[in-house]
């Protein structure tokens, strides 16, 4: 790690008076006081200032009357203001990605009681079931960041909400094997985009160095979802047989009402920036004009880049095929591809798994909140870690090295003979791993260097990760049942290659770095300001850009 802060170092030393993600996010000049906090400030260069001055009035970037070099504020203001952020902002993305969830992961719910006997449905009907649901999703999720881009995330997001929850409900009516699968795609449609869009929403309010630590509460949300509706269906299944209706429809209906509450809700909860807070039923907004300009300043000294685009403004053609051909994104999208793959199968047939060992429905639901719990505690933990030590490729490898010999002890395991608590027992260590997905977004969002990169690098990152869903989802087949040795065979594969392709991606941005900084270092200080204002460079292309890793 000492290596790679060195030479992180050596190449902020060469951007005098540019900006890097990984820059240090603050640089304090200190008052009489002592308190004043000034983020490292590249507007106070006056050329510089005039260029993104001109950028964001072409931009007709929304915050753009605020852009301040001369403002200073103190860290018991930022710190204030950050919490109320957090109160405003990340509660409702985490109490929205809670209604996502249940809508998401209530099947496996409804499978542990006695859904696909009474639909006559097989463990590969399920399986062709989660496909559907994962391909529908996947094949939804760029067409979704456009229209969120166009019509802007505030908006987008609730109607998505509202439309999902009035499917969730339907399930209600489910009666054979093809209503099972039209929901299964409809859900998929409606819901996929959802994350990438909450995640530019965020990066509207948040500094790159901030985010990621809202992303590991956005997924601990996921975690005591699971943990919650848990509950909910241990309490909803004595509904079992009440007026001739199954406790899994019951299911359905009460969950499906729960998230319709939520996307309603958004509409008015959903501020499309920091700028547009104050509304007719929001009369005085959530800032002071100082919190506001704080707010905005931050921002932009963080990430100039994020004035580049308007939050109404559409991704043209063009702007779209330069970030889907963004290949120094690549590495991370392969990794969303097949990092989570190995850990897949074995979450999905959770339910089934400890139903097959003896434990009843309400058991079987009680019984998967402990590894939710330990599932929070590694996900803060190793994200944590990220930013404290600034490092992502390492620590998001935890989860793989973590999972590695667990797999391997599954491939051998001799199941009954262990008996359910050592089968139980297992499983759980192997689905409390650390979960790396909110390294992997924040960073894919911080090496996108441009709006209109993020946008597209958002979507593109979830459907690889969706993509790898669908392959997890296959892996476990009937016939390997109920041990699944040739497909843990597979997951040891899998997760091996998981490991190598982290160390290769370290190494590929570090050689992108360096190749960077000695163009950049050639350079006289006059220079580097005329690169600023006059290259074609674009985005992460940029020689001012550093790689997080």
């Amino acid at each position: 790690m000492g290596s790679e802060i060195d030479s992180e170092a050596a190449v902020q030393k060469t951007a005098i008076s540019t900006w890097s993600p990984e820059a240090s996010p603050v640089e304090s000049t200190k008052s009489a006081g002592g308190d004043i906090n000034t983020p490292h400030n590249i507007f106070s260069n006056p050329k510089i200032l005039e260029y993104y001055t001109e950028l964001y009035e072409k931009a007709n970037y929304e915050c753009r009357h605020l852009l301040d070099p001369s403002l200073e504020w103190t860290r018991k203001e930022e710190r204030k203001l950050v919490r109320k952020l957090d109160w405003h902002v990340c509660l409702w993305a985490c109490t929205m990605f809670f209604a996502l969830q249940v809508d998401r992961g209530n099947l496996k719910q409804a499978i542990s009681d006695n859904m696909l006997q009474d639909l006559k449905l097989s463990t590969n009907d399920y399986n062709y079931g989660n496909t559907i649901f994962l391909v529908s999703f996947l094949l939804a999720e760029l067409p979704s960041q456009l229209v969120s881009k166009k019509l802007g995330p505030d908006r987008w997001i609730p109607m998505q909400m509202t439309l999902w929850s009035i499917v969730a409900i339907s399930q209600v009516a489910l009666n054979s094997r093809s209503t099972f699968y039209a929901t299964r795609a409809l859900l998929g449609v409606l819901e996929g985009g959802f994350i990438p869009d909450v995640v530019l929403w965020l990066s509207y309010f948040y500094t790159s160095h901030e985010l990621p630590i809202r992303l590991s509460f956005f997924w601990t949300s996921l975690s005591i979802t699971g943990m919650l509706t848990s509950l909910l269906a241990f309490a909803i299944f004595h509904l079992d047989g009440i007026h001739g209706i199954s406790g899994w429809r019951y299911l359905f209906l009460i969950e499906g009402l729960i998230t319709l509450g939520v996307g309603i809700a958004s509409f008015f909860l959903m501020p499309a920036s920091a700028v547009q807070t104050n509304t007719w039923f929001r009369p005085k907004g959530w800032f002071s004009d100082r919190e506001l300009s704080i707010v905005v300043n931050r921002i932009l000294r963080d990430d100039p880049s994020k004035g580049d685009m308007h939050n109404r403004m559409a991704i043209t053609p063009k702007r779209l095929w330069l970030s889907l051909t963004d290949y120094d994104l690549w590495p991370i999208y392969a990794l969303g591809l097949i990092a989570y793959v190995p850990q897949g199968p074995v979450a999905y047939y959770l339910t089934l798994s400890l139903r097959h060992i003896g434990f009843n429905a309400f058991q079987t639901n009680l019984l998967t909140i402990p590894a939710t719990v330990a599932g929070i505690i590694t996900l803060l933990g190793i994200t944590w870690l990220s930013e404290r030590f600034r490092e992502r490729t390492f620590i998001s490898m935890m989860q793989s090295i973590w999972t590695l010999p667990c797999i391997i002890a599954l491939r051998f395991w001799p199941g009954e003979l262990q008996g359910p608590w050592g089968t139980f027992a297992l499983i759980t260590v192997l689905l409390s791993y650390p979960y790396c997905h909110a390294i992997l977004v924040a960073w894919c969002s911080k090496n996108s260097g441009s709006v209109r990169t993020r946008s597209v690098s958002a979507a593109v990152y979830n459907m690889m990760v969706q993509l790898g869903g669908v392959i997890s989802s296959n892996i476990y087949r009937a016939d390997d049942a109920p041990l699944y040795h040739k497909g843990n065979t597979s997951l040891i594969i899998i997760n091996a290659l998981v490991i190598m392709l982290f160390v290769l991606t370290k190494v590929y941005y570090i050689t992108r770095n360096k190749w960077k900084a000695k163009r950049l270092a050639a350079m006289s200080e006059e220079e580097k300001v005329n690169y600023v204002k006059a290259t074609t460079d674009q985005g992460n292309k940029r020689l001012d850009f550093v790689f997080a890793h």
